[in-house]
């Protein structure tokens, strides 16, 4: 292990250093810092464009100012931007900052999203609902991100911010929805005649239900979670989690997560008082979720029986989902100042902070968070596309190896033949593709970033390049180019703890 890193190590830095001497002396060449000045009817032409010269060091070699940046680089001294005269550092920071919150939000829950269906449609091959998986996946992955852009900004701000105006559905409305939901959930789950209607009902009935109550509560005008639909959404979370996890017939597991439901209800009472409290959070909200897991997971263990590591993980997982809700809840509860503050229009189009906003950490944590919400679904439905037909794929192929036959063979439940022998082989093709993919998007989301104005990493890359600033722009190269090489490494990483036979050392 140590030796494969060591020689990935040096291999990746010789790699780096080459593609950096390249990318320096293509940067050079393509930029002009004094084309400004040659089309400009000053009457002192000449001795701008001299002090520009000097400023920027153009009478030197491009090598020997390559070496000179590198040098500078290593140490800490990114540079200048010589138009704006501001550090590298403070526009890398600010800028990648922005671009992670976008990668974070939209890889993960495109990864979540992706997977779940890609695996589903899978076990449902040529159903009717994995040719509408099929269709979908297709149509959102021939979309240009640009277009799909522009649809949100106006259905899914402007049109939501109008409905919000007077926020009332309709209940043939309600009933539609409830109707095209229950379709979907008995596709999904398929089964003969009376699963199927079983699923249809259930399904329908409680996604109206739902529906019905965010209506006749107000939810809309001011939306929150509360004890009601936290006691609702973490039920619903823990019988998911342990249908998956261990099966509902394993009563340790589901009263394990049923329990956490209980214990995430009796701390949302608690945190409550510990929020109010709270001015600067993100340091807080760390620590909360790690002890989210570790009490989940000692509820498992004390449950206890020979399989009670299944049990920990289901509950684990519960108080995670507990946790993020009972933090959601809080940040929602600033909501109605917001809104105002906004004029009525929440959902904003462009940018990724509402200046002059003021506000407490929460009130700075929710316009985060709507700033996020279109560039973060855009990604979402791109990415979800190609993480669907990745997964669908794959688990297609590992389900019909001679190893799932066997298992089956031994009568093991078709649960545990998908989840335990096929998902974890389905997982392989993906860990060598996320890593690259999420460093693409650390290196800006150029399109989306450009039509919803967020200042990444993207979006500095295009204006320094613009702006013949080498500076920023080789300071960008430098971090995409050694995120990208340590992505490879971690892919290799993953790969290798995914597939037992893979020897890193070999």
């Amino acid at each position: 292990m140590l030796r494969f890193l060591w020689r990935r190590l040096l291999a990746g830095l010789a790699t780096l250093f080459v593609a950096l001497f390249l990318m320096y002396i293509l940067v050079n060449a393509a930029i002009d810092p004094l084309a400004d000045l040659r089309e400009s009817t000053a009457p002192n032409k000449q001795q701008l464009i001299d002090q520009r010269i000097e400023q920027l060091q153009l009478d030197t070699n491009v090598v020997v100012r390559f070496f000179q940046w590198i040098g500078n680089f290593v140490t800490g001294d990114w540079g200048i931007a010589w138009r704006t005269n501001e550090a590298v550092g403070d526009l890398i920071k600010h800028a990648i900052g922005s671009t992670l919150q976008l990668v974070t939000a939209s890889t993960v829950l495109a990864l979540i999203l992706g997977i779940t269906v890609g695996v589903v449609s899978a076990l449902r091959q040529y159903s009717a609902f994995d040719y509408l998986i099929i269709f979908l996946s297709f149509l959102l992955y021939s979309l240009p991100s640009f277009w799909v852009a522009v649809l949100l900004k106006q259905w899914g701000a402007i049109g939501f911010n109008d409905f919000l105006g007077d926020p009332t559905l309709s209940w043939l409305v309600i009933a539609g929805i409830a109707v095209i939901f229950g379709v979907l959930w008995m596709l999904a789950i398929g089964g003969d005649v009376k699963r199927r209607l079983t699923t249809f009902a259930v399904a329908t009935v409680a996604t109206g239900g739902l529906l019905a109550y965010l209506q006749l509560s107000d939810w809309w005008s001011n939306p929150r979670i509360g004890p009601v639909l936290l006691v609702i959404l973490g039920g619903g979370t823990a019988l998911a989690i342990t249908a998956v996890t261990a099966g509902l017939q394993n009563r340790r597991a589901l009263y394990t997560t049923l329990a956490t439901v209980g214990l995430g209800l009796v701390m949302y009472f608690v945190m409550i008082e510990v929020f109010n409290q709270i001015d600067e959070a993100d340091w807080l909200m760390a620590v909360l979720a790690i002890v989210a897991l570790v009490m989940g997971g000692v509820v498992g263990r004390l449950f206890g029986g020979p399989d009670w590591r299944i049990s920990a993980r289901a509950g684990a997982i519960t108080a995670l989902i507990m946790a993020a809700l009972t933090f959601a809840d809080r940040v929602l509860n600033v909501w109605q100042p917001y809104y105002a503050a906004l004029g009525g229009r929440p959902i904003p189009t462009f940018g990724d902070r509402t200046p002059n906003l003021g506000g407490n950490y929460w009130v700075q944590t929710l316009d985060s968070l709507t700033h996020l919400m279109l560039p973060t679904l855009t990604l979402i439905l791109i990415a979800f596309a190609a993480y669907t037909r990745y997964s669908r794929s794959s688990m297609l192929e590992v389900m019909n190896q001679d190893y799932i036959r066997t298992a089956r063979a031994k009568g093991l439940p078709e649960r545990v033949v998908v989840v335990r022998h096929g998902f974890r082989n389905t997982l392989i093709p993906l860990a060598t593709v996320v890593p690259i993919d999420v460093i693409a998007l650390v290196g800006g989301a150029v399109i989306t970033e450009a039509v919803f104005a967020r200042p990444g990493m993207g979006q500095l890359f295009v204006k320094s390049l613009n702006g013949a600033e080498i500076e920023p722009v080789m300071a960008y190269l430098a971090i995409v180019a050694t995120l990208a090489i340590i992505a490879n490494i971690v892919a290799d990483l993953i790969y290798a703890a995914v597939d037992p036979r893979i020897r890193l050392d070999a």
